[in-house]
């Protein structure tokens, strides 16, 4: 559902007691993606809960929420490159939350390195939100989907050093004594007292050439072969990264929101690669063989049998 973007005279955002609470955020009304997912007959959940939110990452190719699995204390999907996903966060509170997205440890509206006092998706009780991409404007985002380290967004923009990580850090709203109509979306925040309450969109800004990126991702691969050879070096070059793919249509516009907290409440996070490295690092099942022992020569039965 397309939502008009609102005057700019209208952006502006009351003042708050003190900075860290005062912020402009976004909400994407993703076009298209008011569906729910069918259920799947996984083993392994696909919805990640805090007490404020769920989140889900969608498959937008399969069209299928993706099974996590959990190791070691962390929550892993499996990545298949080529495939664009989503982020599906629901508010499981009947106020207004704002949750600040980061990928591969880069902002999602933004694209500064993440940082959870930065802009976010501003969700209605009990609503939800489906992030398809990199926000370029308050009409446009540029779609997410699993890559190569090297053609990932943060490594071409030179930070290739949180690679297949997805965060969502969430907030609560200050309570206001005055109530005003809820909205539905917003962007930005303000680093002081005396800046600006709107800043301008994530779309006016220059990437790194893609030179100067690829030095920066060289420099890290050599700092890993050096600390453990070629094998490590190769094991972190076949990692996942997330792409900066198709321009879609995804209209959005700015809203104020007053964090209750200088600190999120809640912080989920997300990791993400490909099926045979999960596999081989023993977190998701590889495939299944009859429970036996195996043999060194399974076809030998000592003689010759009789034809058939």
């Amino acid at each position: 559902m397309n939502v008009p973007i609102r005057h700019p005279d209208r952006l502006r955002a009351r003042r708050a007691p003190f900075a860290a609470r005062r912020a402009v955020l976004v909400l994407a009304l993703a076009a298209g993606f008011g569906a729910t997912a069918p259920a799947q007959a996984h083993q392994s959940p696909t919805i990640v809960s805090s007490h404020l939110a769920t989140v889900e990452i969608v498959d937008r190719n399969d069209g299928v929420a993706l099974p996590v699995y959990t190791s070691g204390g962390e929550r892993w999907i499996v990545g298949t490159p080529g495939h664009e996903y989503a982020i599906r966060i629901r508010n499981a509170t009947g106020e207004r939350i704002l949750a600040v997205p980061g990928v591969d440890g880069v902002n999602a509206i933004t694209g500064e390195t993440a940082a959870p006092d930065q802009s976010g998706y501003v969700l209605e009780p009990y609503g939800f939100v489906e992030i398809a991409g990199w926000r370029k404007s308050l009409s446009n985002t540029a779609a997410f989907y699993f890559t190569d380290v090297s053609d990932s967004y943060a490594a071409r923009t030179g930070r290739p050093s949180d690679l297949g990580v997805i965060g969502i850090a969430v907030f609560r709203e200050q309570r206001r004594i005055a109530w005003t109509p809820p909205s539905r979306i917003a962007d930005a925040r303000s680093n002081a007292a005396n800046a600006p309450m709107a800043r301008e969109s994530a779309a006016g800004r220059e990437e790194p050439a893609p030179a100067a990126a690829a030095g920066v991702l060289g420099k890290s691969l050599e700092s890993a072969d050096a600390s453990g050879g070629w094998g490590e070096a190769k094991r972190r070059e076949s990692r996942l990264g997330t792409g900066h793919g198709r321009s879609e249509t995804s209209h959005a516009q700015r809203v104020a929101f007053e964090r209750a907290s200088a600190q999120p409440e809640s912080v989920v996070a997300i990791r993400y690669d490909r099926r045979e490295n999960l596999v081989a690092r023993g977190i998701v099942p590889g495939p299944w063989y009859a429970g036996r022992t195996p043999a060194p020569f399974p076809g030998w039965t000592g003689f010759a049998p009789n034809p058939r």
